[in-house]
């Protein structure tokens, strides 16, 4: 009875305050979206001197079997191909072209119903970690000045080597039998494989996904829900294993979008952020009487 009457006095003293108290709030998330926007901006802008990352790229290249050199060699093929031919099927571009109007729009109606919209993040290879780190930012979880995909691309590789049993099920190894010529090979990376894909996460452009989205929801203690043009519409990540409605756009959790076709890279992420300031505010004043 206690807390009901603390709680119901913490509501009332929260109804009773100015209107200016709103506007302070709506004045700090502006100005935190202000410095999100510079900063990816500056992002895109800048190239950063990595000569570190060389060095591992360097260092990965020479600790590669022949069945890796191999599957390399025929990536950068198909992407040479894939480069220099054009499409000439005017069905099949007609095709491409529905299904990507149709994911945007059941992506767009999901953010609707969430009170969200779709911030673009720059496709730069770093799109998993970056969308993540702006929705970090917006939680406070991480300040505006830390809110990068290095910080966040440190965070997934740290938590995955310290819980490797946690993912090496769910990563295929290059020589296993997903891999050029295997057949026996149970598929699954060795210890050493395993630390190499961390490694390669935090210091270079690796592209990231479901694993990595799990390391960071566990790591930073945040469920992490992804926006989808597919079925289920949403797909949650979890730290724990508390109950959470992904239609509940008072949840607390970091919202991102995941775009099978955008700028003609496949896949891609972007940041979820609220459709206006004051809906935001407007939305944390009813839930302290929910």
């Amino acid at each position: 009875m206690v807390k009901k009457r603390n709680k119901a006095t913490k509501a009332t003293q929260e109804h009773r305050a100015p209107a200016s108290s709103v506007g302070e709030d709506e004045q700090l998330m502006t100005d935190l979206f202000a410095a999100l926007d510079t900063r990816d901006q500056l992002a895109q802008q800048e190239t950063p001197a990595v000569p570190h990352v060389l060095q591992s790229l360097n260092a990965v290249t020479k600790k590669q079997d022949s069945k890796a050199r191999h599957l390399a060699r025929q990536a950068r093929k198909a992407a040479n191909l894939a480069q220099h031919t054009s499409t000439t099927d005017p069905a099949a571009d007609a095709q491409v072209e529905w299904e990507t109007r149709q994911e945007t729009a059941l992506i767009n109606r999901v953010c609707d119903e969430l009170g969200v919209h779709v911030h673009e993040i720059n496709p730069d290879g770093h799109c998993l970690f970056s969308a993540i780190a702006d929705q970090l930012a917006l939680l406070n979880i991480l300040p505006p000045s830390q809110a990068n995909y290095a910080t966040v691309r440190a965070a997934a590789a740290d938590y995955m080597l310290q819980h490797p049993d946690d993912f090496l099920p769910f990563i295929p190894s290059i020589s296993g039998e997903d891999g050029v010529g295997a057949t026996a090979d149970t598929g699954l990376m060795s210890a050493t494989q395993f630390a190499r894909y961390c490694l390669s996460i935090r210091d270079t452009g690796a592209w990231g996904g479901e694993p990595e989205i799990l390391a960071l929801s566990r790591a930073y203690n945040v469920p992490i829900l992804v926006v989808q043009g597919g079925n289920p519409p949403t797909v949650v990540h979890k730290p724990g294993n508390t109950l959470l409605d992904p239609a509940d756009r008072h949840a607390r959790a970091a919202r991102i979008s995941f775009h099978r076709r955008k700028y003609g890279l496949g896949e891609h992420y972007n940041s979820l952020r609220p459709k206006h300031t004051l809906a935001t505010v407007t939305d944390k004043i009813q839930s302290i009487f929910s």
